[in-house]
């Protein structure tokens, strides 16, 4: 998620919801690891105590040979070095459509094609070396119409264009394994993936997946929680991967119109969808596109719902959450 691991608590304690008749509580299975240099965490309750960790662990490798720009040998990186790409795993694709789907909703606030920006940060933040005087001269290689795909192949209109999904990868990994859970009868789970979460049904009966979200001025300690059932949520900030240089502080969620993080009011965003793919991408968008924009495109997109975390003029801390959530939320 946007090369920030969040540490979004999944809290044993169960948001409650009005009585209902209450029925025998099937044992729970949970399963924890490492991936996408971050953690995993899935529960999900089976009266068969099915251990799904080996299969699991396996989807994870195989995304990660797609997806991430970490491997030299990924498909990601393949098509980077190279003009096209066929694919030849079936996660490419997705991820890439979800993209220009957001890219075209947010007007670019969202693009995958931000990779040359992400190295130059990168390279700043361990050399403390300059690296705004590059920005003009990368930001040509920077826009999704420089991409054409179709459900079997990518290939750039311009050469040098390179492609990062670190800004919605770890939300897709998550919809990836629930549909993995899923297709072998799981129907009530909560799948955590570096702090992207997707849940469906009950915990236990009468009871709804309990979850919280970071402070972003209290790093480990707890913003809020939100019960939650049968959706995703995502969270983004600047506030922890970042860096000062020449009394400028830069963050990696960078906005790819103008080349680099621009520092706001808005400090954290935490976006709930239908699946954690669209969560996750939506909220490194919101980031960029700061606190009133997010908040007009939210009045307007109603399938989305949004906690936002911000400081006020006075700098002092605010919170302000869409109506599909306000009941949800811990007070």
């Amino acid at each position: 998620m946007n090369g920030l691991t969040m540490l979004i608590v999944l809290l044993g304690l169960a948001g409650k919801k009005p009585a209902v008749p209450q029925r025998a509580e099937v044992p729970m299975v949970t399963l924890e690891g490492e991936t996408q240099g971050t953690t995993y965490h899935i529960k999900y309750p089976d009266e068969r105590q099915r251990n799904f960790k080996k299969s699991v662990d396996s989807l994870l490798m195989t995304i990660d040979r797609c997806l991430s720009t970490y491997r030299p040998d990924s498909e990601i990186s393949e098509f980077n070095r190279a003009e096209s790409h066929r694919f030849r795993l079936p996660y490419f694709y997705p991820v890439l459509k979800k993209s220009e789907e957001v890219y075209r909703a947010t007007d670019g606030a969202f693009d995958p094609t931000v990779k040359p920006l992400v190295e130059a940060y990168e390279q700043g933040k361990k050399s403390l070396e300059l690296w705004l005087p590059n920005v003009d001269s990368l930001l040509q290689y920077v826009g999704f119409q420089y991409i054409k795909y179709d459900a079997v192949s990518v290939r750039k209109l311009k050469k040098n264009v390179r492609l990062d999904f670190n800004a919605l990868a770890q939300g897709y990994t998550v919809d990836v394994i629930a549909v993995f859970l899923e297709s072998k009868g799981i129907n009530r789970y909560m799948v955590e993936v570096g702090g992207e979460v997707r849940c469906r049904g009950e915990r236990s009966p009468g009871q709804w997946w309990n979850v919280g979200i970071e402070s972003p001025t209290q790093p480990g300690g707890l913003q809020t929680t939100i019960r939650m059932a049968n959706r995703a949520m995502a969270t983004s900030g600047n506030y922890r991967n970042q860096y000062r240089q020449n009394g400028q502080t830069f963050g990696h969620i960078i906005n790819p119109k103008v080349g680099f993080s621009q520092q706001g009011a808005l400090l954290s965003v935490t976006v709930f969808a239908p699946d954690a793919m669209t969560a996750d991408a939506f909220a490194t968008a919101f980031i960029v596109m700061g606190l009133d924009e997010s908040q007009r495109f939210l009045a307007s997109h109603r399938e989305l719902d949004a906690f936002l975390v911000y400081k006020d003029e006075s700098d002092s801390l605010k919170t302000v959450a869409t109506p599909g959530i306000r009941e949800f939320l811990s007070h």
